[in-house]
């Protein structure tokens, strides 16, 4: 699986390559800039995904996805952009344009992390298990006790979001897309990292749906496959 990481700093850029790297077995492939990446993309390289820098001479993070967005060949690449800004208006602009994902710098290892695992499908209860190395049993109770935490993050984040805590709806986001991440749930993982990088209301309401969901769907599927009463 190819990984297009594109940023003009060479520090930040071998970073981000060696998370990426940490992440999993991927064919890490670099662009000094966005204009370097376009010529890539022209030539006719299609990566699984692209992490791009926002703010870039000659050719910016937002300008590249807009032109990647208008190829009918490309529309539908994923592309996250990194940044050091968190502000709301820069998120929406990103948002608006088309982006599957919007990491803020320094990088960590859990906020790259979901956008790679929801390029492959979900996890189903019986891998999860063997690689967890625990029964069906232990699971349930690893799926009814992440259950439990996205319905108390609910009114929790709810209220924080209210008294603009927003340190403390970030550490939950987190823990409960490393939840995700720990059992398989690829999607509703990538969902939360996305809320965690634009933390509104809205947003953060239709990830915990979302995550809830999965978690239900999970413990259905480990139901059928080990037929537990």
């Amino acid at each position: 699986m190819k990984v297009l990481v594109v940023d003009d700093d060479v520090v930040s850029r071998m970073m981000l390559m060696h998370l990426v790297d940490n992440c999993g077995k991927y064919e890490i492939l670099e662009a000094e800039d966005g204009a370097d990446a376009w010529r890539q993309l022209q030539a006719g390289l299609r990566p699984a995904i692209v992490f791009c820098d926002l703010r870039m001479p000659c050719l910016s993070g937002t300008e590249l996805l807009a032109r990647v967005r208008s190829q009918p060949g490309m529309a539908t690449l994923p592309f996250v952009l990194v940044s050091a800004a968190n502000d709301g208006e820069t998120i929406g602009e990103a948002e608006a344009l088309g982006a599957n994902g919007y990491v803020i710098k320094p990088f960590r290892i859990e906020g790259l992390r979901p956008h790679l695992l929801a390029l492959e499908p979900d996890e189903g209860p019986a891998a999860c298990a063997q690689r967890l190395g625990v029964d069906s049993t232990r699971l349930a109770l690893y799926l009814g006790g992440l259950e439990r935490q996205l319905l108390d993050a609910e009114t929790a984040i709810e209220a924080a979001l209210a008294q603009g805590d927003t340190r403390s709806v970030l550490e939950r986001l987190r823990r409960l897309c490393e939840g995700c991440v720990m059992l398989g749930l690829r999607h509703a993982a990538t969902d939360l990292a996305r809320a965690e990088a634009a933390p509104h209301a809205a947003a953060v309401a239709q990830a915990l749906l979302a995550a809830r969901a999965a978690v239900a769907q999970q413990a259905a599927s480990l139901e059928r496959e080990f037929n537990r009463p």
